[in-house]
Parts: C-alpha cells; structure tokens; sequence
C-alpha cells in the first residue's frame, strides 16, 4: 500500500503518526542492517486464530517517481483525510505496474497481478463517475505525465485489450511511444 503525503511533512514522523494514532498501522523494524528507519505496516483483517495478515506501507512524497504535486485546491477529503484525485491515482496506479514487470526480483514481478485487479477497479469507478481526462478541473496535471500514461496505457490494452473502451472513455487512449 501506498501513501501519499503533502505539504513537505517528514516521512519517519508520519508513519510515527499513523502508528500513535491508529490501531491498524504499526511500526516494526527494518530488516536491513543499521537502516535508521523502521517500516510501516498495516494490519488486515484476518478471521480469529489464523494468523497476522499485514500489508507494507510506502510513506511517498511528490517529486520522487513522477509523483505530481497536487494544488491544495484539487485535493478532496472522505472521512476528513486528504485522498488524492481519481485520474492521477489511476496513472499512478499504472506506473506501480509498469515498472516492476521487468524487475529482476520475482516479489516485485508478483505484485503486478494485484495492481491489475486495482487498475480494472479504478477504472470502473473513473467510468462510473465520468471522470475524464480532458475536463476543466485536470488542467494542473503537467502534460508529461498525461503523455507517460498514455504509453502506459497502451502497454496496458495491448496485454488486456478488453479495458481499451475503458481508458477511451476516460479521455487516455493509449499511444505507442
């Protein structure tokens, strides 16, 4: 899992946060040998007696991995916490599941199915509330990025072309670079 943070908080004090705070995240530490730094996890649930399910929380900030800064303006809240816009999310999304494809360690390779069922759900919701790339309030977003999803969203159809009227409809037909 991944969050993203805005507003130039520090990453350590923001998983610190989220540990002190809220019952399901947790801090345990790094498996790396003298890391400075403790790794965020998340608890799933998981029926009574079986045992512990967790997730790995990446703390990510804009300006690393093509992670485009968001006006203040353009951020939305849902349960009072910040949530990033559909679309971005959903470019985000696809670069999580273009990278790891050729990566020569076979964890990161496995994760790509999961960012799939991910991508096919987004872009159901993006459908579904008529989202499109092309209206007024997606002006923010640098063209660069607009055109590093579309290649990616070609990759995409290319390996699951039903998805094709999807991203169509959304305004992201993918282009071949």
């Amino acid at each position: 899992m991944d969050l993203i943070i805005f507003g130039g908080e520090d990453t350590e004090h923001f998983k610190q946060l989220l540990a002190a705070s809220d019952d399901p995240f947790f801090l345990a530490p790094s498996r790396r040998r003298n890391a400075g730094y403790k790794v965020l996890w998340y608890r799933l649930p998981s029926p009574a007696g079986s045992p512990l399910r967790k997730c790995k929380v990446d703390i990510l900030v804009p300006g690393i991995m093509n992670i485009p800064t968001i006006p203040q303006r353009q951020i939305k809240r849902k349960n009072g916490l910040p949530v990033m816009p559909l679309l971005p999310l959903l470019m985000m999304k696809l670069q999580g599941w273009i990278d790891p494809r050729t990566s020569p360690r076979a964890d990161f390779r496995v994760k790509q199915h999961v960012d799939v069922e991910d991508i096919e759900e987004l872009l159901e919701i993006a459908c579904r509330t008529g989202t499109r790339i092309g209206s007024h309030s997606l002006y923010w977003l640098p063209s660069d990025f607009i055109y590093t999803a579309r290649t990616r969203v070609y990759k995409f159809t290319l390996k699951f072309p039903y998805t094709e009227d999807q991203w169509e409809f959304l305004g992201l037909e993918g282009v071949a670079r």
